[in-house]
């Protein structure tokens, strides 16, 4: 509990016991005023200064306002006890609004610790202690156990277990070593690092992180727009309605004016939005947080709000469906063993950085005798010659066999065939696939589940790639041998099919994609590893790789609007029956306090549900069979 909100439940106490007291004494006249006042203004003093504090400012229609007329009223009718009460039960609805909005802003919070006190950096031979921000691109910096990573870069030495659950929300650390990255605000758990720095502060990924958290309240949703218009117009309104209600009719009827007065203060009271102004704000910022603790960044409650509206997901493939590395899927040999084969092609390919060749020595697995290698060759647009082991091999596509003239196996393959042959005469192949990840299956059904009527796949790959994909995925459409620009139109397109409500929601990872996620109603950006064009464009960030975390966040916004949408329906009919009961003088003023403070802790603490997103975080069973079919559908 912060320092405020003790000093709140304090005075709520004190005036308790005062109010209590006040009660039990039954004094007379001026005593009796007294007696009440000094719990009064110990309650609330603080609402009669912000209501002339902003009256002086021009806010003029406020619930500070509200109470305060109300209770006014009530101690110059004599009503010293119902202005105490309303006081003391509007403090306690205050105190659950600072508790429930503390409680939402706790999972922001938590991210918002990602943010690092300092950096270890080597200078001049010497680890010196500086502000991350004063640290400059590739430098060496040193992070050791249970330090935070200050900065993104390469690891240059060391092994150790990161800890990423503040900015994935995943709980199994993730393991580093020399030649790997590693990002800003991670926790280094086992051994020391030494990292080269690869971006300065203000572009690492902490800095992006925390510039979206500070600034995601600012864009607010169509319900949080519609109650604080709402609010605008209907306090007014009520203000002038009461002030009708204690006029007009003692004059038109001849009743007493006390009675009357004290009709239109209880219906004052009812009348006050702060159910309404408060819990569909934090309706909105619990959803926001529950994203958070699921790895989920969402830019604004806007973007949360067109999440629940969303009827169909467009994905990019590479690096968002797929992997984006490649591996060796098959290997075909009839002259030779299997495992021959692949260490011919791991040692014709030995000099190679492309990612063909390295998913070859990766299956490989084994260390390269150099000594046995000797005139390598590169053909361009063909593959490689080299002699090993005094023999000439050939490795390459199948212009390269035709080049050579040498026959080889012409099987139709989905994804990249390396051939292979050793002085002129052919030994087989070795298929390299980029490879479904295995998440991704498992993501498509569940964004049906949560009620997706269309998923679309856009890539550039050939057309036997991208229906190999789709027919795995079990996807609705896919668009192939796209460029970046044929992206943006088929997207357009398909904004056009879509229904005037619906929202077309669009998942990329690749700087090529920023066009694309900036156009979709919901740009979704994959991966907080991925690249910064496309998470600057985005509306939405999935910390992680995988892709079920937007049907994740899917039903975290339809659970918020849901839970907005209760609020207003239940507020606005609750206080429009005790109203109509008021004005008719069938509502006390305790009724008065029950329908503005009763109904804002009902709906504070309806709000606050949309913390809870432990169930949309239960990662999917997957069965032997699906993982058995998804290994079989990896692709190019």
């Amino acid at each position: 509990m912060s320092k405020k909100e003790k000093k709140r439940l304090l005075r709520i106490l004190i005036a308790s016991v005062g109010f209590v007291a006040a009660l039990f004494l039954k004094l007379d006249g001026i005593a009796e005023f007294l007696m009440y006042l000094v719990p009064y203004l110990i309650v609330g003093g603080d609402i009669l200064w912000k209501a002339a504090r902003n009256i002086t400012r021009g806010q003029v229609f406020d619930e500070n306002f509200l109470m305060s007329v109300a209770t006014i009223g009530a101690f110059c009718l004599g009503e010293y006890p119902e202005g105490i009460a309303v006081m003391l039960f509007f403090q306690v609805g205050e105190l659950f609004q600072s508790y429930a909005v503390s409680k939402s802003r706790k999972s922001i919070s938590e991210l918002m610790d990602i943010r690092p006190d300092y950096a270890n950096v080597l200078r001049n031979g010497e680890l010196i202690r500086v502000d991350p921000e004063e640290v400059q691109m590739n430098e060496i910096i040193v992070v050791k156990p249970g330090e935070r990573v200050p900065l993104d870069g390469v690891v240059t030495e060391g092994f150790s277990a990161i800890d990423t659950s503040a900015l994935t929300g995943e709980s199994v650390p993730r393991e580093v070593q020399t030649g790997e990255d590693v990002i800003s605000g991670c926790i280094n758990q086992t051994g020391r690092l030494t990292i080269q720095v690869n971006k300065e502060y203000g572009q690492s990924t902490v800095a992006k992180i925390l510039e979206l958290v500070e600034t995601s309240s600012d864009k607010k949703s169509k319900s949080e727009n519609f109650i604080t218009k709402f609010a605008r117009y209907y306090t007014p309104f009520i203000v002038l309605a009461a002030v009708i209600l204690a006029i007009i009719p003692p004059l038109v009827t001849g009743q007493p004016f006390d009675m009357w007065i004290e009709r239109a203060l209880i219906f004052l009271v009812i009348s006050c939005p702060c159910a309404l102004v408060i819990s569909v704000p934090l309706s909105f910022f619990g959803g926001i947080g529950g994203a958070s603790k699921s790895g989920v960044l969402v830019k604004g409650s806007n973007y949360l709000e067109a999440l629940a509206n969303t009827e169909m997901v467009v994905f990019d493939k590479t690096g968002t469906l797929t992997k984006g590395n490649f591996a060796v899927s098959e290997i075909y040999s009839d002259k030779m063993t299997s495992q021959e084969l692949l260490e011919l092609a791991a040692y014709v390919e030995d000099y190679s950085n492309h990612p063909i060749a390295q998913s070859i020595k990766k299956a490989f697995g084994r260390a390269i005798d150099s000594s046995r290698i000797k005139d390598i060759e590169e053909i361009a647009g063909h593959g490689v010659k080299s002699v090993i082991d005094g023999n000439v091999v050939l490795a390459g596509n199948a212009k390269l066999m035709k080049r050579e003239h040498i026959f080889y196996n012409d099987k139709k393959l989905v994804g990249t065939v390396v051939h292979l042959a050793v002085d002129n005469e052919y030994m087989g192949y070795i298929l390299v696939e980029d490879e479904i990840k295995q998440d991704a299956p498992h993501a498509i059904t569940a964004l049906k589940s949560a009620g997706i009527k269309q998923t679309v796949m856009l890539t550039g790959d050939a057309n036997e790639v991208g229906k190999k994909v789709a027919t795995t995925l079990r996807l609705d459409k896919a668009y192939t041998e796209l460029l970046p620009a044929d992206k943006v139109e088929h997207v357009e397109e398909l904004m056009k099919q879509k229904k005037a409500k619906g929202k077309l929601a669009f998942v990329g990872d690749g700087i090529n994609d920023a066009p694309v996620l900036a156009r979709a109603d919901i740009g979704i950006a994959m991966g907080g590893l991925g690249s910064d064009a496309a998470i600057e464009a985005a509306d939405v960030v999935i910390m992680t790789d995988e892709p079920s975390k937007i049907a994740t966040v899917m039903k975290i916004s339809k659970k918020t609007l849901r839970i907005a949408k209760q609020n207003i329906v239940f507020a606005l009919g609750i206080k429009g029956f005790v109203l109509i009961l008021g004005a008719m003088g069938m509502a006390t003023m305790w009724g008065a306090v029950f329908a503005d403070v009763g109904v804002s802790v009902i709906a504070i603490l309806n709000a606050i549900r949309a913390l809870n997103v432990k169930k949309f975080n239960t990662p999917i069973q997957v069965s032997q069979k699906q993982e058995e079919g998804n290994r079989q559908g990896a692709m190019a």
